[in-house]
């Protein structure tokens, strides 16, 4: 890795020198009127940074001078107000071999193939601000309504469908040894069946909103709410 890749608020992504801080390059876009203000993390993947911008698109650039070497769109702006048109790639890419995923708020999660030039391998409508996670032949996204999706990470099929925890403020999945969970705005860590998306186990915490999506620690669990409730859960 040649760098430490720094987002910034008005969605410009520099690359800074890992010794001494000092910029390598910096790589900005237009930017629609409107957009949300939360922004993904750049995801290293080999001698690229990849990065999701508003309008549903995400950019693949090279680590040696930024340069935009590759463009695929996650989603397409529609509607007839700004407001409508909306479209942005909120939460980080994931990356598992030569397949790309990203998904959009008031879009699509969609998976390429940078091994095949970065053809688009699948697309479905579903709309996330929260964010999706690979694993295995897996990929498990939670839409913005709160529901959870299980889908087939080659060809975007449905495996389940967890919507029991609809409306309540639902983290993005982190996953590991056949459990995926997440967290919620009522204060729970919801674990459930990696193959068919049934809960499993449900833990409290402290009555506050868990707003960070589980973190993987080891071979544990780490949440966090925002009560500052800190703790790593094993599964067993």
């Amino acid at each position: 890795r040649e760098g430490v890749a720094v987002r910034s608020g008005d969605n410009r992504v520099f690359l800074l020198d890992a010794r001494d801080g000092a910029r390598k390059w910096v790589y900005q876009r237009p930017m629609p009127a409107l957009s949300i203000r939360s922004t993904g993390a750049p995801v290293f993947a080999d001698r690229y940074l990849f990065a999701g911008f508003p309008g549903g698109k995400l950019v693949g650039l090279a680590l040696q001078n930024g340069a935009p070497v590759w463009e695929g769109t996650v989603a397409q702006p529609k509607g007839t107000t700004e407001l409508d048109r909306v479209a942005d790639i909120v939460a980080a890419p994931v990356i598992d071999g030569t397949q790309i995923c990203a998904v959009a708020f008031q879009g699509r999660v969609a998976c390429f193939d940078m091994a095949q030039g970065g053809a688009l391998i699948w697309s479905r409508d579903i709309s996330s601000a929260r964010g999706l996670v690979l694993d295995g032949r897996y990929l498990f996204v939670t839409d913005d309504d709160g529901v959870v999706y299980g889908l087939d990470r080659l060809s975007g099929g449905s495996l389940w469908k967890q919507d029991k925890l609809r409306n309540r403020s639902v983290s993005a999945p982190a996953v590991r040894g056949g459990v995926v969970v997440v967290a919620d705005g009522e204060g729970y860590i919801h674990f459930l069946s990696r193959e068919e998306g049934a809960f499993v186990a449900r833990q409290k915490t402290d009555n506050t909103p868990v707003n960070v999506p589980p973190q993987l620690l080891g071979g544990a669990f780490l949440t966090q709410s925002s009560g500052g409730d800190v703790r790593a859960i094993e599964i067993q």
